[in-house]
């Protein structure tokens, strides 16, 4: 009941009593962990052994690379690689093609090229994977910036994380030991992507791509900008994410920024970073369209950010 008052009232202008705030605080910030709860390693690692085949999505600033590689480097003892897709890349990059090896041919006779077998990231990464018993860790970072249908091709054959029996493929080339023409991929290769929620300029992923990975959500967290931010970012943080929960539809908040852009202790490094990293992220979400369902309570909060 207080939660649900505390809630009309400030949805009115209205603030609680000041021997009252920091009850009202608490209420609001459970609120917010509910909203969105908090992931952490054990659960993604706990997916990874579980299904294999794993997407940390959410908006951006909430730490999904740097926890993935945290867990590269921690869980999986650095036994693993990191990658990144971008619009230019190909089935030739991720699973292996044809590249032009330059060199001397014909007994040293003359000087040329050629075209030979070049496996890709998922090539090398099962090759690296079968030659150690242990969970071997591909992290993809912005897993969504390339089509990965095409990138995949008949290898999406192979993600499937619970097989009756194991599953291969014929490759359009021999790349040589240890699986030449036909791969399949070993039993402690893992695949972790992590994918920014916000972005609606990229390409979403499609039906069958999503059916063979399970998916994790990052969210913001107040615990930690209340941890290493001072006390202008807390509450900027709060005052946003007020907004987006009290306005947003559900495929808008996604796009609440993350608590990476609310960390600096500094009172007037905070002001700087707000008005630098923090305004102009909002100022791309109006210029397209994304939050025009409470567009004026975004350019109400900027001109506050201006203001500090």
């Amino acid at each position: 009941m207080a939660a649900l008052l505390d809630l009309m009232f400030e949805e009115r202008g209205h603030s609680p009593l000041k021997e009252f705030e920091a009850e009202s605080d608490g209420i609001q910030s459970a609120w917010f962990s509910q909203l969105m709860p908090k992931t952490d390693e054990n659960q993604v690692v706990d997916l990874l052994n579980h299904r294999r085949f794993v997407v940390l999505q959410g908006p951006p600033g909430t730490g999904k690379t740097r926890m993935a590689r945290r867990i590269l480097e921690g869980r999986y003892a650095g036994f693993g690689r990191s990658i990144q897709f971008h619009p230019g890349t190909t089935y030739e990059n991720f699973i292996g093609g044809l590249a032009p090896v330059h060199g001397v041919e014909d007994g040293g006779a003359g000087l040329g090229f050629r075209f030979a077998p070049k496996p890709g990231f998922l090539i090398e990464a099962a090759a690296q994977a079968a030659e150690k018993d242990a969970p071997y860790l591909l992290h993809i970072d912005e897993i969504n910036r390339a089509d990965l249908g095409k990138i995949l091709g008949e290898a999406i054959y192979l993600f499937e994380s619970k097989q009756e029996s194991r599953r291969e493929i014929d490759l359009p080339y021999d790349f040589g030991a240890p699986f030449h023409g036909r791969l399949h991929l070993p039993e402690n290769l893992h695949v972790l992507g992590t994918m920014n929620s916000s972005d609606r300029s990229i390409a979403i992923l499609d039906v069958a791509v999503r059916r063979r990975f399970a998916f994790l959500s990052l969210w913001p967290s107040l615990a930690v900008v209340e941890e290493h931010g001072c006390k202008t970012m807390s509450d900027a943080f709060k005052d946003l994410l007020s907004i987006f929960v009290e306005h947003a539809p559900d495929e808008a908040l996604a796009l609440v920024p993350g608590h990476s852009y609310f960390l600096d202790k500094d009172e007037a490094q905070a002001r700087v970073s707000l008005r630098t990293s923090l305004a102009p992220l909002l100022d791309e979400y109006l210029a397209q369209g994304y939050v025009s369902g409470f567009a004026e309570s975004i350019r109400g909060y900027m001109q506050w950010l201006e203001s500090l």
